[in-house]
């Protein structure tokens, strides 16, 4: 059973490798190809093409109620419902809209910003709103989150925000008793006025009802430097848990009980799968959460059936039932992490001799799941904490045994003795404030976690290929060449230039601005792109995670333009998470915690028989900010760049005048975004630019590139490419030609639009 359910999930796993959906033709040909191995008893490569059949339907199914090219930026009248927790920060609310009425076909399920809203947004309301939406859109960078694909794997067919927000208009709020998703707004509402600490607060919340929005970046941070991160996703582990205390308790009353016909068993199966739909159910059937469900629910339905059923069956009945209910789970990180773990685990305790104390046993359980998972922490995350398996061993059981039970037993207590619910919520918040501090303590440690290029698919399979052996039971032979296996996982480095030659990357910062040079042995970063709230900003979530995958581990020069928010947003979080030798700035005086220093024309430097010199600002600054820009250009043996930052028409006049000879360049980072008060006619006369990279987004609200602008790039014959639609522009810059790729033409999958 397991190799036929594996071909199945092979079959829905290659499809999500394609670029473009095949045809109906294709997908009834494939069909009718399955139809023939089975005839002749095939069984695996039957049902690795009913996979791929399978798939196919459901990816075209979903991407048909995509939102239509032609309603992208129109203004329409809507009604419908809020389905989940909305997502608060300072500036807006996010959440999920579920369409019940609309004045054109729409998608069933949108996701919408309120920006500053004067009106309280919670799940279970119905509302009327007028929106502006456009289809699932976002970044696309190098080891980069996949925005697209996160929507995609949630079925959500496009994004937008309200408009006219005087005239949203509340229509009805469903009660708590009605749906699941009222109760958790409700349980959210009531542990928010206990008075327990934010970040307690927070860690509470996802234990209890899955909702994460509340955790803060540094929290993420020790989370994820520890490998506790997995702790507040409420998935197997806590579901197995509450399930496991369940089934114990009533186990033991009905055996007091006289017979009445149900064995003790089957009544605690029954009631521990309840719990445990309860407890999903709170979380909000997340898809971990639907995972573990799942594979609970095959394994009490053997015991209430009287039959036994082989581990690594009820393993393949759990994988296929996930694939079957969603086959786009396959996307998802998750879903490799928690089946992973789980196979490892029963490979490792299965049909074992001996019998071992249960502590040892824990903390076996433990050290398994840290080694099983590295090579796939490493290939999605390119980081992986050392540290994990004591930090796991201290807190597993404290927030497992401790806090989940009692932040349960508070949520049911809220409203019966809100007074025990406060007892209990400050005695959790005690637990969880020490339980903090040794994590902050463990992520200090030297070595604590360590970062490395994304490993290829081949030295991932190695390593878990080694991972198998050094798992085996004892008297297998070669067990420990497996460690030479794990080797290639953490040997890979990506290329690097040679000496005299470049690789420059225009990320897809949205619309903003962000560079990154690096030469055979310099990495330099222009720009880091905005910051949206304390959780999100282009420095964390798009350079930091891109310098990763290329191996950069610290930064010589961090460069920052001017002060707007699109080029200076990233920077704190950037410069807080990895070392940088100098900052140069327009605005020394805004990254002074940094010591930074300032950049003016004239100054000069050399990195690997590469030059580079600042031509602007002057001494004497400009009056506008933006032409403070510091411009920078940059000198190959074969090639030659400039980057702008936000000069428009003062600051390249300036440069007319003053740099003429130095203005000649191959590659141009348009002027502001490509604005209309930029770019001017002279300024292009000088630079004669052949490629001119335009960092904006598509489609954004301030129009850039404007039409005029790209009419003066076509006057003089410049190819130019726009971030928005390209997605992260690589150039590697030889001695002899210039190679171009564009991220998303060269990575681009079925669903991205």
């Amino acid at each position: 059973m397991l190799l036929s359910v594996l071909s199945f999930f092979l079959g829905v796993l290659f499809c999500q490798q394609w670029t473009e959906l095949p045809n109906t033709v294709a997908i009834v040909l494939t069909l009718m190809l399955a139809m023939l191995m089975a005839y002749y008893n095939y069984k695996r490569i039957t049902f690795f093409l009913l996979g791929i059949v399978y798939a196919t339907v459901f990816a075209g199914y979903f991407l048909s109620a995509h939102l239509s090219p032609e309603l992208q930026g129109k203004e329409l009248l809507i009604q419908g419902d809020i389905i989940g927790l909305p997502e608060y920060n300072t500036r807006r609310v996010r959440f999920d809209f579920k369409v019940t009425n609309a004045p054109v076909p729409l998608p069933d399920k949108i996701r919408l910003s309120w920006y500053f809203p004067e009106q309280t947004v919670a799940a279970g309301q119905s509302w009327r709103f007028q929106v502006k939406l456009k289809q699932p859109h976002g970044t696309m960078n190098p080891g980069g989150f996949d925005y697209e694909k996160w929507l995609f794997i949630r079925h959500i067919g496009a994004t937008g925000y309200i408009r006219h927000t005087e005239t949203a208009t509340l229509l009805a709020t469903v009660p708590y008793w009605q749906s699941i998703s009222v109760l958790r707004q409700n349980i959210a509402d009531l542990l928010a006025q206990h008075d327990i600490t934010p970040t307690s607060l927070a860690l509470i919340k996802a234990l209890s009802i899955g909702d994460k929005s509340q955790i803060s970046a540094p929290q993420w941070q020790v989370l994820s430097k520890t490998g506790t991160n997995h702790l507040m996703a409420i998935s197997g582990l806590h579901i197995g848990l509450i399930a496991g205390m369940v089934y114990g308790l009533f186990f033991k009353c009905w055996l007091r009980l006289p017979s009445n016909g149900y064995s003790a068993p089957q009544v605690a199966a029954c009631f521990a799968f309840i719990a445990a739909l309860f407890y999903a159910a709170l979380a909000g059937f997340s898809i971990p959460t639907q995972r573990a469900l799942i594979m609970l629910g095959l394994f009490m339905l053997t015991i209430v059936i009287r039959r036994h059923v082989k581990t690594l069956n009820a393993f393949a009945l759990a994988l296929l039932a996930v694939i079957l209910l969603d086959p786009m789970a396959v996307l998802a990180a998750g879903f490799y992490l928690s089946f992973l773990a789980v196979f490892c685990i029963v490979y490792v305790l299965s049909s074992r001799l001996g019998r071992e104390h249960r502590f040892l046993s824990s903390l076996k359980i433990h050290a398994v799941v840290a080694l099983s998972l590295l090579p796939v922490l490493l290939f999605f995350f390119q980081r992986v904490s050392l540290i994990a398996p004591f930090a796991n061993m201290i807190a597993v059981p404290v927030v497992s045994l401790v806090v989940v039970p009692l932040s349960l037993l508070a949520v049911i207590l809220l409203q019966i003795a809100p007074e025990v619910a406060g007892f209990l919520l400050q005695f959790i918040d005690h637990i969880l404030q020490i339980l903090w501090r040794v994590l902050e303590y463990l992520v200090e440690l030297p070595m604590a976690s360590v970062v490395r290029p994304k490993p290829q698919i081949w030295q991932m399979l190695v390593a878990m290929l080694g991972v198998l052996l050094l798992l085996a039971p004892r008297g297998v032979p070669g067990r420990f060449l497996g460690i030479v296996m794990l080797l290639p996982v953490f040997l890979g480095k990506p290329d690097k230039p040679a000496l005299g030659e470049m690789q420059l990357t225009l990320l897809d910062v949205g619309q903003g601005l962000a560079v990154v040079v690096e030469t055979a042995n310099y990495a330099l970063v222009f720009d880091t792109g905005a910051r949206f709230s304390e959780k999100f900003d282009m420095g964390r979530n798009v350079i930091l995670p891109y310098l990763y995958y290329r191996n950069i581990t610290h930064l010589d020069k961090l460069i920052i333009s001017h002060a707007d928010n699109d080029h200076i947003g990233g920077a704190a979080a950037l410069l807080n998470a990895i070392p940088v030798r100098q900052v140069l700035s327009s605005v020394p005086h805004q990254l002074s915690a940094y010591h930074a220093t300032q950049c003016s024309a004239g100054n000069k430097w050399q990195w690997d028989r590469l030059s580079f010199q600042f031509l602007s600002p002057p001494e004497q600054l400009f009056q506008h900010e933006n032409d403070n820009s510091c411009v920078l250009r940059i000198d190959t043996p074969g090639s030659s760049v400039l980057l702008t930052g936000d000069i428009e028409r003062v600051a390249e006049d300036y440069l007319v005048q003053n740099s003429s000879d130095f203005l000649q360049a191959d590659i141009l980072i348009a002027p502001h975004h490509g604005s209309k008060t930029s770019s001017s006619a002279a300024f292009l006369a000088k630079v004669q630019p052949e490629l001119i990279l335009i960092p904006a987004d598509s489609p954004n609200r301030f129009g850039f590139p404007h039409a005029d602008v790209l009419q003066r790039y076509e006057a003089i014959a410049a190819k130019y490419f726009i971030t928005g639609e390209t997605g992260a522009l690589r150039i590697k810059i030889t001695q002899t030609h210039n190679q171009l790729e564009s991220y998303r033409e060269a990575h681009s999958h079925y669903w991205n639009p």
